[in-house]
């Protein structure tokens, strides 16, 4: 079964220097009915205005995917790094049992555009840590680049968590298939343009939850970019 979620569906918070959209239910927007997909709990696309940011905070027990897709993310945390973040990087941050961290919008005069991604661990109490990889365009174009997964494999980061995601980039006669265990949940978030998955027309911004389908096949795109999750249910 495909369940189509439209982007103007998704909570908003307007906080001036922040522009957040929340697919599932985050701070102040509340809906029981989008409280997460499987063990997949947050994503936000923030839009944060230059010199901006979120000053030191804490996390526990989350693993936390930052995907840039314009502008630079300066990312500060208690175990020590402190690094800059650019479209086409790829982070990840396992809280563990407590991590401090900030993060700002390093770049001057523009605006940086994220996607700020919570996925539930399989194990508790770890000690922090943090990975961070750059994924060339050419190896998402026309396919499904694996970017994280449970234990790193085909050059991903590694995360805490029983999921899997990947990101591609579709245009015209570019498409792709995964196959997934229909006891498992899929979700697949459109970042940008227009694609058909499994036959349902998405746009930018919009969403598509799959449970009991056995694959998800990618095609149409229109300048499209595209991230892939593989969830346990």
């Amino acid at each position: 079964m495909l369940t189509l979620r439209k982007s103007l569906e998704r909570g908003y918070a307007d906080h001036g220097w922040l522009k957040s959209y929340h697919s599932f239910s985050f701070a102040g927007y509340h809906d029981p009915a989008h409280m997460g997909w499987g063990n997949l709990r947050v994503i936000n696309e923030d839009r944060i205005d230059p010199g901006k940011g979120f000053g030191t905070h804490g996390h526990r027990d989350m693993e936390i995917i930052s995907y840039v897709l314009e502008g630079n993310l300066a990312h500060k945390d208690s175990m020590g790094n402190v690094k800059g973040i650019p479209p086409g990087d790829v982070q990840r941050m396992s809280a563990g049992r407590g991590v401090m961290h900030s993060e700002f919008n390093h770049a001057a005069g523009q605006t940086t555009h994220f996607l700020q991604i919570w996925i539930e661990p399989n194990v508790r109490g770890i000690a922090p840590g943090y990975e961070q990889k750059t994924i060339a365009p050419g190896e998402k174009r026309g396919a499904l680049r694996l970017v994280a997964s449970p234990n790193g494999a085909q050059d991903s980061v590694s995360m805490h968590a029983d999921a899997r995601l990947y990101a591609g980039l579709f245009d015209g006669d570019e498409t792709a298939t995964l196959a997934l265990d229909p006891a498992r949940k899929g979700y697949v978030f459109l970042v940008s343009g227009a694609l058909t998955v499994n036959g349902q027309a998405l746009a930018a911004g919009d969403a598509a939850l799959l449970s009991g389908e056995d694959q998800v096949t990618l095609t149409q795109g229109t300048d499209a970019e595209v991230l892939v999750f593989d969830l346990a249910a």
